[in-house]
């Protein structure tokens, strides 16, 4: 049999990579003689760089150091340049919510690091650009990043406001003057979510809370996303446009950047469709499956395109399993139910891990019966 193994990280615990190897190691000592490929994925958030960096031959790291990270202090960060010129960007390694360290700011958080990355890749010279946005500290609405890049945001005396979320209601006027242009190629966002910027299921409602904000620091981010949108003008209304705090939003705005699905993307430049041509199985997961995961994570990404793939059977590992899975997946193991607790599972992720390719491979047989 040949095996792909395409799972995203599972998140905070193991990254991509070493999820995938892990899953193989054991598979193979259950089924020494089988071939296994190793795809590891991510959806736009973290892991984003590191995926594409290992699946694109000639690939290099262009190291940014001392970017300001989400809070302002300084983060060593990087960018990936492609060989074909363009370049690849993950905000969570520079502007990401677990640089915080526990230490939530929803209203001073911001993406100014973000918008250095991007600046050192357009001095690079890069053809296009590829900017994965997951996995954000800030509600900002990109005004960090825009503001690194040169943009200027005023209050109505006329002085610049302080990053954040939180000083957007006070915004008065924004000055695009000194603004760098996008690369020629263009510009795309990777996200995965659909979420538009504002109201009941924008970025300050929906993404607020787990970034810390109250009730009441939603309804003032989202006046301030509100007025932000009011003067960079583009669509607030886009899918996706609540991505990462509303960066995608500011970024399609002011850059006329286009917002695709992080996971397809990041499939694709993995060269997971070619691998699955000639597969027999493919095994892919996540931290926790539930309903959310077939809307553009990489578990419903890794079955969709299997199912194109002459229906390549799929199996399911995730730390915990909390909806059914659909019927096109073969089996499925929780780790928190191998291992008898998440505490247990998540402790010791790597050998629970082998321990489910194991079980998999013992219950999966040529003919894709279990």
């Amino acid at each position: 049999m040949r095996i792909v193994f395409a799972p995203d990280s599972f998140k905070g615990t193991v990254p991509a990579d070493l999820a995938a190897a892990a899953l193989a190691e054991g598979w193979l000592h259950e089924r020494p003689g089988d071939e296994v490929v190793l795809v590891p994925l991510a959806d736009g958030g973290e892991g984003t760089l590191d995926a594409v960096a290992r699946a694109v031959p000639g690939a290099v790291r262009v190291p940014v150091l001392g970017a300001p990270g989400p809070d302002g202090r300084a983060v060593d960060a990087a960018w990936l340049r492609m060989p074909d010129g363009s370049g690849v960007v993950e905000l969570a390694g520079v502007s990401g919510l677990p640089l915080l360290g526990g230490a939530l700011d929803p209203m001073g958080a911001h993406t100014v690091g973000l918008g250095m990355v991007l600046r050192s890749a357009l001095r690079d010279g890069v053809s296009a650009l590829v900017v994965a946005v997951g996995g954000s500290a800030s509600t900002d609405g990109g005004s960090g990043a825009l503001a690194a890049l040169g943009a200027r945001f005023r209050a109505a005396d006329g002085r610049e406001l302080p990053y954040g979320g939180g000083a957007l209601a006070r915004l008065a006027a924004i000055d695009r003057t000194r603004l760098a242009p996008p690369p020629p190629g263009g510009v795309q966002i990777l996200t995965d979510v659909t979420n538009p910027l504002l109201g009941p299921a924008g970025a300050a409602a929906v993404f607020g809370p787990q970034k810390g904000a109250s009730a009441d620091q939603v309804a003032d981010l989202d006046a301030g996303l509100a007025r932000l949108a009011d003067l960079l003008g583009g669509d607030p209304g886009a899918p996706g446009a609540g991505a990462a705090g509303g960066t995608a939003y500011g970024l399609a705005a002011a850059w006329h950047a286009v917002i695709v699905p992080g996971a397809t993307r990041v499939a694709e430049l993995a060269g997971l469709p070619a691998a699955l041509a000639d597969a027999d199985l493919v095994i892919t997961g996540e931290g926790r499956f539930d309903a959310t995961s077939m809307r553009g994570k990489v578990v419903g990404t890794v079955l969709d395109l299997a199912h194109r793939a002459a229906d390549t059977p799929v199996a399911l590992v995730a730390g915990s399993i909390a909806a059914p899975p659909p019927p096109s997946v073969t089996a499925s193991i929780g780790l928190a139910d191998l291992a008898g607790s998440a505490t247990a599972a998540q402790t010791d992720a790597v050998r629970w891990l082998r321990r489910a390719g194991t079980e998999l491979a013992g219950r999966i047989r040529p003919n894709h019966a279990t």
